[in-house]
């Protein structure tokens, strides 16, 4: 009698934690379904949630806005290869010019 009255608080505890690991579980899984990440199966494999038709068209709609904000980034990009080529051209051409004067000087 005597080492089961010694045993049960440690039996409370390892209850206590068993009920807060499930719950702390509920709860992360709570949180992956509501912010759409992907489950995990028992090994490991990608459990989906499913998905409605308004999940859908606004997955189309973010892809289709992605293609545009790349092509638009392309075209920034080739402007700007342009300035910057514009920039070192003018400065070479202005160095070079002080030099032609530096040399008809002397």
């Amino acid at each position: 009698m005597d080492k089961l009255f010694m045993l049960e608080p440690f039996l409370r505890g390892a209850i206590v934690l068993g009920v807060l690991g499930i719950a702390a579980w509920v709860f992360t899984t709570w949180l992956r379904v509501k912010h759409g990440y992907p489950l995990e199966g028992g090994w490991g494999q990608a459990v989906y949630p499913k998905t409605n038709n308004e999940q859908v068209e606004r997955m189309k709609l973010l892809t289709t806005e992605n293609a545009q904000l790349r092509a638009e980034l392309g075209s920034v990009k080739d402007r700007l290869a342009a300035v910057e080529r514009i920039v070192t051209d003018r400065s070479f051409s202005l160095e070079h010019e002080i030099e032609q004067l530096r040399g008809s000087a002397n």
